[in-house]
C-alpha cells in the first residue's frame, strides 16, 4: 500500500517524511518545469485539469466533458493533454477495437506514470484498504508499471483498453507481434469473467490481483 499511495520516486521510497516531500517535488515539479516547458499562460485551468484527471483515472475521460467542466475550448485540452503526456506526467490508453460496430472505438483513459503524483493532487495518502479510490489508484498503479517495462524493453507492446457497447470490459489489452494478452485489474477477489473478449478474440482474460500482481507474464514471447 505504501507504494501505491506514495508512487516510485526513488527520493520518496527511502523518505521518512514521504507526504511532504511528495507535495514539494510535486509543485516543484508540475507547477514549475511542465507549465514553463509549455508555456502555459494560465497555470490555473491545467492544474484543475490535473485535479479532474486524478478523479477520473481509471475511467473513459471525454476531452469535451474536460473543455466543458474546465470552460475551455477542446483544442487548448488536447493541448495539455499532449504538453502532460510529453513531461512523462500522465500516459493515455486508447481503446482497442476491430469492430467498430460492437466495440468503443474512439474513447481513452488517462493513467498517471507515477501514483504519488495523483495522490499529492487529491491530498489522497491513506495506506489502508478501505479508502474509497483503491480499485482506480490499483488499476493506476499496475497499469503504469506494466507500461514502464514496456519502455524499458523498447516498447514491444501497444497498450489498450476495451469496451463494448454492451458495456463489457477488459482493463488492459497488450498487443504485441506474438499475439494479443488480456486482463483484467482486480483489488478484490472477485472472480473474471471474460466471456465477450474470449468469444470476440478467442484469448482468455486473466486477473492481477493484489495478492499476486506479477503472477502473470504480461510481455509474453
Amino acid at each position: 500500500m505504501q507504494r501505491l499511495a506514495f508512487g516510485s520516486y526513488p527520493e520518496i521510497v527511502t523518505s521518512d517524511q514521504p507526504t511532504q516531500l511528495l507535495r514539494e517535488l510535486s509543485s516543484d515539479y508540475l507547477w514549475k518545469d511542465v507549465l514553463q516547458a509549455g508555456l502555459v499562460k494560465t497555470p490555473d485551468l491545467i492544474k484543475r485539469l490535473l485535479l479532474l484527471l486524478a478523479h477520473q483515472a481509471g475511467s473513459e475521460v471525454s476531452v469535451n466533458e474536460l473543455a466543458t467542466q474546465l470552460q475551455m475550448a477542446r483544442p487548448t485540452v488536447d493541448r495539455y493533454l499532449d504538453l502532460l503526456e510529453q513531461t512523462f506526467v500522465i500516459f493515455r490508453l486508447l481503446s482497442f477495437s476491430t469492430n467498430p460496430r460492437k466495440e468503443i472505438a474512439r474513447s481513452q483513459k488517462v493513467s498517471f506514470w507515477d501514483t504519488g503524483i495523483r495522490s499529492a493532487l487529491l491530498n489522497a495518502f491513506a495506506t489502508d484498504a478501505l479508502r474509497p479510490d483503491i480499485g482506480a489508484l490499483w488499476e493506476n498503479w499496475v497499469i503504469a508499471e506494466v507500461a514502464k517495462r514496456n519502455a524499458l524493453l523498447g516498447s514491444p507492446a501497444e497498450l489498450f483498453f476495451w469496451r463494448t457497447r454492451a458495456q463489457s470490459e477488459v482493463d488492459l489489452v497488450v498487443k504485441q507481434a506474438s499475439g494479443l494478452q488480456a486482463y483484467e485489474i482486480k483489488w478484490s477477489p472477485r472472480r473474471v469473467s471474460g466471456r465477450a473478449f474470449r468469444d470476440a478474440y478467442n484469448v482468455e482474460v486473466e486477473p492481477i490481483r493484489a495478492d499476486n500482481p506479477f503472477a502473470v507474464d504480461v510481455f509474453k514471447t
